[in-house]
């Protein structure tokens, strides 16, 4: 019999892929919340959801099945909610006896994770992200090369995803409340760079607006330059996509947009198999999405800020 689920967040971007990702591992979603009521895509997947639009009427409901017994509690909760509010639903999760699958960033201050790990002690439940490119068939292959070469690599992240006016009135154009771009779209890739190269040595950002920013950060084995951008007057004149997303190691393409869709499945799969990523994995990225956040640019005005130039020893241009 499948573990039953409930999900957070119901309505936004990427509630669609963990929906997918519960129904394919055979699981149940038995309870949804979400404070708009335009939930259609349940009906893709589920059709007899217990759905809410007021947290603390999820939360009753959420206490009535964890006393009904095994058959009938939570047993994983899904949070797809705005980042800021990542920290108190896996609180939640944690509480009611199921254990937090929550999409990235786990959080938005690193000092929140200790709490956290306090908590899976005291309730004996886990608190699993979504770090999803790790199992990319493409970059576990790159993984296993680089730890077996002594060399140092040169990487170009460039991730351009436009956006519209409503990103800056929602609560992800509010840095308090999404972490920022470096957070917000960042995440993922500085996880991967992580996991794939090693430790953060340093960090250092060169421009940074409401719409761009992009730096330089150094890994055990890799010197990295990046440049994320929800501005659409960045995408190249040719692109034939609207949005463009680019990773070059040693001035070769990283391609791996393949099955790029599917890998929440996979994350699910491992999760319930007992593995996946948690609040360890989590860290370094959070540490890092930090720390870029804090740092003052080295360029003040935006002057053909991207691409981010460095010279060949890995230090910024003046």
């Amino acid at each position: 019999m499948g573990k039953n689920f409930a999900i957070i967040g119901c309505a936004g971007f990427v509630a669609p892929r963990h929906l997918k990702a519960i129904k394919d591992t055979g699981s149940n979603l038995i309870a949804a919340m979400d404070k708009s009521d335009s939930v259609g895509i349940l009906d893709k997947f589920f059709d007899n959801v217990h759905f809410f639009t007021e947290f603390e009427r999820f939360d009753r409901h959420a206490e009535k099945l964890k006393r009904l017994g095994d058959k009938n509690k939570i047993n994983y909760v899904s949070i797809c909610s705005p980042n800021y509010l990542h920290d108190s639903h896996i609180r939640f999760a944690l509480r009611i006896g199921a254990d937090a699958i929550c999409e990235k960033p786990l959080v938005i201050n690193p000092w929140n994770l200790s709490s956290l790990e306090k908590l899976e002690e005291e309730t004996g439940k886990r608190v699993y992200t979504v770090l999803q490119l790790r199992l990319h068939p493409a970059l576990k292959k790159l993984k296993e090369s680089v730890e077996k070469s002594s060399k140092k690599y040169d990487v170009d992240l460039t991730y351009i995803t436009p956006r519209g006016k409503w990103y800056e009135y929602s609560w992800k154009g509010d840095s308090s409340k999404s972490g920022g771009l470096a957070t917000n779209i960042g995440i993922h890739f500085f996880d991967m760079l992580i996991w794939i190269f090693g430790k953060v040595i340093k960090q250092e950002v060169h421009y940074s607006d409401k719409n761009k920013i992009g730096g330089y950060f150094e890994l055990e084995k890799a010197r990295v330059k990046w440049f994320l951008s929800i501005d659409k007057k960045d995408l190249p004149k040719d692109s034939a996509t609207p949005s463009f997303r680019s990773i070059k190691i040693d001035g070769t393409e990283l391609e791996f947009s393949d099955v790029f869709s599917d890998l929440h499945t996979e994350v699910y799969k491992e999760i319930l198999k007992g593995n996946g990523c948690g609040i360890k994995e989590a860290k370094p990225c959070i540490e890092l999405a930090n720390q870029i956040r804090q740092a003052k640019p080295l360029i003040k005005e935006e002057k053909n800020v991207h691409p981010f130039l460095l010279d060949s020893s890995g230090q910024s241009q003046k």
